[in-house]
This record gives structure tokens, sequence and C-alpha cells, in this order.
């Protein structure tokens, strides 16, 4: 009875545990032994069902797998079948192809040359339309030799008469209107990047015009652009002479430089004006270089108004009977003057005395003119050997390969040249002029001292 009992507790015990495992014991443990061994057995019922049920799906899932690669296995079957087929359908239709070009080639023989000729000169006119200007009255002629380009050249396309004609067209078109004088309505850039509509007046293939600005046009924008700076304001009045006008002869200003002509005028933003070379190109001291060409410019004026001032009252004074203050000429008959009774020896050390007085004024300045004409090819000088240092210093860094990295320094070293030269000649100019008016009044003055001199000579050699 004892080890039946024992055998009972260890299958209670391991009912228990089975029943701690599973999910089907959540509910309330149970109240005695047999109830556990109920719970147990239903258990195993519960797992028996569910482990059947597991395995019809598995077998189910297997069956289906199974179909799936038997279709599989069908489909790729068809598909080998189709690839084959279409194999020998690419196979015939390439013969076919190879048959047909074949025939074509033997059909076009006798016309190869003609479009191989037809083909070069499309090319020559495409570039020509590009940028001529009757393409912008006229759009999409670029498009249209695009695609009659690429027909002449296709070896399994036709050209069609109609589109030949287009073409002959489209030449004759350019010659025509690259003769006349037209006005139309067309879109045009501005330099600030805004578009405007205007009217547009077009000489031929050369110059464009609207409100007096002429235009510039590039295949790659597609319209017409005001030139950022335009020619002479004479040339300009030309231009909107020519655009008010309804008839009859008129001269305007026309640029037939290029292939289609406009390239100068098109080219005027790269060449930079004088004052903007001055301002870009020559530094410091070409602003010092141009402040002393100034200077010794208006000193020189100056000078020579005062000069022209004195000359007149000198000429005055030889007109005069009595001696004034006021001009150098009437200080030294003063002096004359005053000494009425000294032997001529003493009179002409006298009037040497007067005339070495008054000639630091007659000669005032001049010193300072010459001067600046002087430094100012040396200051030159100066900018030069400093853009060319500029010059080694970046060939230095950057190396010889590329030119318009040396171009300020090259540019400074040319520009302060020409300004010192430039300011150089003004001032030897003034000099010269000042100095022969200084000079003239002094040899007034000597002439007429020597004048007086001689009669008191000629008055003491009769008294003896």
């Amino acid at each position: 009875m004892k080890k039946n009992i024992i055998k009972l507790a260890g299958i209670s015990l391991t009912g228990l545990f089975l029943a701690v495992s599973s999910q089907a014991f959540a509910q309330q443990p149970a109240a005695n032994l047999a109830e556990l061994l109920r719970n147990v057995e239903q258990n195993r019922v519960v797992e028996s069902q569910e482990a059947r049920e597991r395995e019809q799906r598995f077998q189910q899932q297997v069956n289906q797998q199974q179909q799936i690669l038997t279709e599989t296995r069908t489909r790729i079957t068809q598909e080998e079948t189709e690839n084959s087929r279409l194999e020998g359908v690419f196979d015939a239709n390439r013969q076919i192809l190879m048959e047909r070009r074949a025939q074509l080639r033997e059909v076009r023989a006798n016309l190869n040359e003609l479009l191989g000729t037809i083909q070069g000169v499309a090319g020559d006119f495409r570039s020509v339309f590009d940028n001529s200007l009757i393409s912008a009255q006229y759009p999409g002629r670029n498009e249209f030799l695009d695609s009659f380009i690429a027909r002449v050249a296709s070896d399994t396309e036709q050209v069609r008469v109609d589109e030949i004609e287009r073409f002959w067209f489209f030449m004759q078109q350019e010659l025509v209107e690259s003769g006349r004088v037209v006005q139309y309505q067309g879109i045009v850039g501005l330099p600030s990047g805004e578009q405007e509509t205007r009217t547009i007046t077009r000489i031929g293939s050369f110059n464009a015009i609207a409100n007096g600005d002429y235009l510039s046009y590039t295949g790659q924008v597609g319209h017409l652009q005001v030139l950022p700076r335009q020619p002479s304001g004479d040339i300009v009045g030309r231009a909107r002479t020519l655009e008010s006008a309804q008839s009859g002869m008129h001269k305007v200003g026309i640029d037939p430089t290029g292939a289609l002509g406009g390239s100068l005028m098109a080219n005027l933003i790269n060449f930079p004006t004088a004052a903007e070379q001055v301002r870009d190109n020559s530094g410091e001291i070409g602003y010092m270089i141009i402040a002393l060409g100034i200077i010794g410019v208006l000193v020189g004026l100056f000078r020579s108004f005062v000069l022209t001032l004195v000359s007149a009252k000198v000429n005055a004074q030889i007109k005069s009977d009595k001696a004034s203050k006021n001009n150098p000429l009437g200080r030294i008959l003063l002096v004359a003057e005053s000494n009425p009774n000294v032997d001529t020896e003493t009179l002409e050390l006298k009037l040497g005395e007067a005339i070495l007085q008054e000639t630091p004024a007659l000669e005032r300045l001049l010193t300072m003119i010459k001067i600046i004409a002087t430094i100012a090819p040396l200051m030159g000088l100066l900018g030069t050997v400093t853009g060319m240092i500029q010059v080694f210093q970046q060939i230095t860094v950057y190396g010889a390969g590329d030119p318009t990295i040396m171009a300020g320094g090259i540019s400074m070293a040319l520009m302060t040249t020409v300004l010192g030269i430039v300011a150089a000649i003004p001032c030897i100019l003034m000099h010269a002029w000042v100095k022969s008016k200084s000079d003239r009044i002094i040899h007034i003055l000597e002439e007429q001292a020597t004048g007086i001199i001689a009669k008191k000579a000629e008055a003491s050699g009769k008294q003896a």
C-alpha cells in the first residue's frame, strides 16, 4: 500500500510539472489527485489533436508547394519553347532586314553622291543659321536642319522631296533676307537680365537695332540681346533716325566683321575704355602720376595766364612815355630815371641789378613744372618694375601655364609707363610754352636797358 502511494505521488508530481509547462493548465489548480489525473488525460488528448491538425496543415502545404513546383516547371518549359520560337523569328527578321538594307543600298547607289553633297551643305548652313540675326526673326530653322541632316545620314530612312525643298527654301531665305532692312516685333534681352518685346530693325545679317540700342544674337540664347556697351553717340543717333524713317536713304553704322557681321560690335564689352584701363590696371602709382600731371598742367596754365598779363603791361609800357611801377619794364625805367647823373658803367650795373630782381618773379614755378615732367616718367618706370615683380611672383606660385594669371601685373607695368609718358608730354610742352613767354619778357627788359645805356653813352660822348 505504501508503494502504491509513492507511485501515485510520483505520477502526481509529473502531472503537476506538465500542467505548469502547458498552456492548457492556465486555469485553477486541481482540487485532488483524481481531478489532476483527469486534467492530465484531457491535456494529452488536446495535444494529440493539435499535433494531428499541425500534421494535416503541413501535408497540405507540402501538396501546395508540389503543385506550385509542377506549375513552375511547366511554365519554364513553355517559356523555353516560346524563346526558341522568338529566336527563330528574330533570325528571320534579321535576315530580312539585311536583305532590305542591301536592296536600299542598291536603290540609293545613284543618290549617295547627291545625298552626301546635301548633307555637307546642310551642315554648313546649320553653322550659319546658329548665329544669324535672321534666325532671331525666323526661329525653328536649326531644329529642322538637325532632323534633316539625321535623315539624310540615316541608312534606314529615306529623305523626302518636300524636306529637300524646305531646306532649299531656307537657303534662299537666308540669301534674300541678308540684303533687306526690315522691322518686326521680337523679344529683346536687357543687360539687367529682363526681357521685353520691342520693335526690332534688322539691317540684313549685319546688325539689329531696337530703341536706338544695337543688339547681338547667339543661337544658345535664342533671342536678341542689347549690347552692354554701345558704340559712340553719333552712330546711335543715326540708328534712331533709321528706326523712325519710313522710306528713303539714310546713313547708319553697320559692322560687317566676322562671318555674318557684327563680330566687332558684339565684342565691344571685351575692349575696356581708357578710363576703365586706368582704373583697373594702374594702381596707386598710376593715380599719383595722374595727380602730378594735372598739377603740372594747372601750374603751367596759371603761369601762362600771369605772364600773359605781365606781357600786356610791358607792351603798354613800351608805348607809354611815363614809367609805371605795375610792370617790370616800368620799374627798370624808374631806376634809370632815379639815377640821371651817374656814369654809364654805374647805370649799366644798376639796370642789370634791376633785371636780376625781376627775373625770379618771371620764372616762378618753371622749375616745378620741369621737375614734374622729369618725375612722371620715372614713376611710370617704378610702376613697370612693380608690375613685373608681381608677374614673377605669380609665375613662382602658379607657373607660366595660364597667361591670364599674369595679365594683371603686365597690365599694371604697361599702364603706368603709358601714364608717365602721357603726364610728362603736356608738362614738357607747358614748361617750354611758359619759359618762352618768360624769356620774351626778360629779353624786352634787357633790350630796353641796353637802349637806355646806349643813349647814356651817346650823350656822354657828345658832351666830351
